[in-house]
């Protein structure tokens, strides 16, 4: 997401104070003053639009899309009703996430069950770029590693799910190795970048 080569429009960032991996990953009601501070200083500065560079930040949707005037996509998660969508009714999405244990119903967005039940989730919790993003600081992102745990995790959720036709990347570190993803699963691969670049398009 910060990388200069991700998209083709300039980007801008803020920092949301006191927001660490462990506090945004596991919930903490008490950030969303510096969410909603954090997403007016981006539009005071110029910002057409809004992202994050965490997937578990779609806690704070809600409340930073209110507090501003330009399109807010905190998530990719905000794909999955349409992923559902586009997918056959027999299909299934995997969802893959940083950290499993915190990606819950209330994240989710899905409230039929039916819907619900065509929802596979899987975490990297335990593997190296796991354990490097709780440390402070952390220290330079592993590619390697990422999809090293991306593959094995993907590979999982096939194995106990065959009817898998769509893979969804919550955490936003996982653009870096969709591209590899993509061509060793041969299916579609979504992340927090296509929809950025979707926002932007609409906008641009």
């Amino acid at each position: 997401m910060l990388s200069p080569a991700t998209f083709t429009f300039p980007t801008i960032s803020e920092t949301v104070a006191g927001a660490w991996v462990e506090n945004v990953v596991r919930g903490d009601p008490a950030l969303e003053p510096a969410y909603i501070a954090a997403a007016q200083r981006l539009v005071e500065r110029g910002a057409v639009a809004i992202s994050s560079t965490c997937g578990f930040s779609i806690r704070h949707q809600r409340a930073v899309a209110a507090s501003v005037n330009v399109p807010v996509v905190m998530s990719s998660l905000l794909l999955l009703p349409a992923l559902l969508r586009q997918s056959a009714p027999q299909a299934k999405i995997a969802v893959l996430t940083y950290d499993s244990a915190h990606c819950g119903e209330d994240l989710l967005g899905i409230d039929d069950p039916g819907q619900r039940a065509r929802i596979v989730i899987g975490g990297i919790e335990g593997g190296k770029f796991w354990h490097d993003e709780l440390k402070r600081p952390a220290p330079p992102t592993d590619v390697a590693a990422i999809q090293a745990d991306v593959a094995a995790c993907v590979a999982r959720l096939r194995s106990a799910h065959p009817d898998i036709a769509t893979i969804l990347f919550e955490c936003a570190a996982f653009p870096a190795v969709a591209p590899a993803i993509r061509r060793v699963v041969k299916l579609p691969v979504y992340d927090i970048t296509d929809l950025c670049r979707m926002t932007m398009a609409s906008i641009a």
